[in-house]
């Protein structure tokens, strides 16, 4: 029988399991059916900075976890972070990356915040997309993110959901839109990372996994909502292709 917190989460997230038995689940995966040597293999997170995200413990397994990702867990390390982490990788080894965003829930079932260990009122969970939910519906004026050198990540996490704006604000759940966008940003921007920097990784596969956390109160398992998990072969990983600007029939005709 679900309890309480479990139907509030099964409300929004259907599929949504223990972080504790994703772990246990993933890892047993990759050891069991790919024969893979836990050992070797170097374990990299693009999830978000927030100290509550630990609802996963792979990393007590996988040891010595590369950090990609920084505000709302958009990959910030970069094209020179991806290349350092396809260096790092044990001889004989692989990669598995753990990726996605977080939002919070209360007690009552409200997404988008929750009650941290030690305090007993409410915050924001991603706090980083909630500001980035609350500056971009200001009715105020027209919100355009300006670059600072001070809160770089800040900004460019709220420039990747603008596109997005107008189906964020006019969704059922504004909270839950621009975590589901972000999710698709990470996904997006790390395999853009992958795949321009294949040619620098001495293993063969990589292994990823795309999740959306769900943080809960203290007193309660988080949860982990699966939504890809894959095996990219790097021999077989096609170059990013490119064309010249200047072959485009629309370059031609101007």
């Amino acid at each position: 029988m679900k309890t309480a917190i479990e139907q509030k989460i099964h409300a929004h997230f259907p599929n949504a399991e223990t972080g504790a038995h994703i772990t246990e689940k993933y890892l047993s995966y990759l050891s069991d059916h790919y024969q893979e040597d836990l050992k070797k293999m170097l374990f990299a997170t693009s999830i978000c900075a927030d100290d509550i995200n630990v609802s996963t413990d792979f990393r007590r397994v996988l040891t010595r976890p590369f950090t990609l990702g920084g505000l709302g867990g958009i990959p910030f390390a970069g094209f020179t972070g991806m290349v350092a982490f396809s260096h790092h990788i044990p001889d004989g080894g692989s990669g598995f990356i753990l990726y996605g965003p977080h939002i919070g829930i209360t007690d009552e079932g409200e997404l988008g915040r929750m009650r941290r260990p030690g305090q007993a009122g409410l915050s924001n969970s991603c706090g980083a997309l909630m500001l980035a939910l609350h500056r971009l519906a200001s009715e105020d004026d027209i919100y355009v993110p300006v670059n600072v050198e001070y809160d770089y990540q800040q900004i460019l996490l709220e420039r990747s959901v603008m596109p997005y704006k107008h189906d964020i604000l006019t969704s059922e759940n504004p909270k839950k839109a621009i975590t589901e966008v972000t999710y698709c940003n990470i996904h997006k921007q790390l395999h853009f990372l992958i795949q321009k920097a294949k040619d620098e990784f001495r293993c063969q596969r990589l292994f990823l996994l795309g999740v959306v956390i769900i943080n809960t109160g203290p007193e309660h398992h988080d949860y982990v909502d699966v939504r890809n998990f894959e095996v990219i072969e790097l021999q077989k990983l096609a170059p990013i292709a490119s064309e010249s600007i200047m072959e485009q029939a629309a370059f031609k005709a101007l």
